[in-house]
């Protein structure tokens, strides 16, 4: 005699395209539900870049899912080097599944993991950093944007300064009463250099490669594609992990080892 089983609900949003794309479709291919949230293309579109935005991509998707939440993954992200990188890599992750929490804790063994980034250890800008981690969106808006008028290779900082903060955000968080105290596992993944429309442009030259390569050296199987980092936000979300919380994994082929090497306990 089987047991039926009940598929998990899954919520994961930037699944239009890239890693998001990649994560609900392999989850649904194992039997999942899946509400995907993104601008065009998924069950709810809704800009995360806005706290009404924010707001009403959260009620959509409850709706969808009849109340029953038993993971959040959160993949929406872009790179552009002014403050919307900031509402959206960042408070478009947290302020979300903080919509989302009380939701998920009533959920089967639930789990959230969000996508941060190889960038989270590249140079950053302290200020901005604080200002997130701080919950003030206004005043990281306004420090993204003095960054982004001293042209784009300053202002690219808004996004190792998202990655950085959202990454810290997960630490911090994951031992909490709304975390760990309802029973739900708060991780992050960061890749390395991944094959998707947002690097299709840089990695299409020599010159873009080898300038990608020089930050993110990858020596274990190079650039890596999509589903690569879909499978390990799969298991994190998954009932098997249990006790994981509060990592951020970098999945980067060996990037983070070869950059930082062995001494990351000091």
């Amino acid at each position: 005699m089987t047991t039926a089983t009940t598929a998990r609900t899954y919520i994961i949003t930037g699944a239009g395209s890239g890693i998001g794309a990649a994560t609900a479709g392999l989850l649904r291919e194992r039997g999942a539900s899946v509400i995907g949230v993104d601008l065009r293309g998924t069950e709810v579109t809704a800009d995360l870049s806005t706290k009404e935005g924010r707001r009403d991509a959260a009620a959509k998707a409850l709706e969808l899912a009849g109340g029953r939440v038993d993971a959040v993954i959160a993949c929406a992200g872009i790179s552009a080097p002014s403050p919307l990188t900031v509402s959206v890599n960042y408070f478009g992750v947290t302020e979300f599944l903080q919509l989302l929490a009380p939701a998920l804790a009533a959920g089967s063994s639930p789990r959230a993991a969000v996508v941060s980034s190889m960038a989270s250890l590249q140079p950053n800008s302290a200020e901005l950093v604080d200002a997130m981690l701080a919950g003030d969106e206004d005043r990281a808006v306004r420090i993204g944007a003095e960054l982004a008028a001293q042209g784009p290779q300053i202002g690219y900082l808004n996004y190792p300064s998202s990655k950085r903060a959202l990454s810290r955000w997960v630490r911090r968080e994951c031992i909490t009463g709304r975390w760990a105290g309802a029973g739900i596992p708060l991780n992050a993944v960061a890749p390395g250099t991944v094959v998707s429309a947002m690097t299709a442009e840089l990695l299409s030259t020599p010159e873009g490669r080898e300038l990608t390569d020089k930050h993110v050296p990858m020596p274990l199987n190079y650039h890596s594609d999509a589903v690569v980092i879909a499978r390990l936000l799969a298991w994190l979300t998954s009932e098997e992990n249990t006790h994981t919380t509060g990592q951020t994994i970098y999945a980067d082929g060996g990037a983070d080892a070869s950059l930082r090497g062995d001494n990351i306990w000091g």
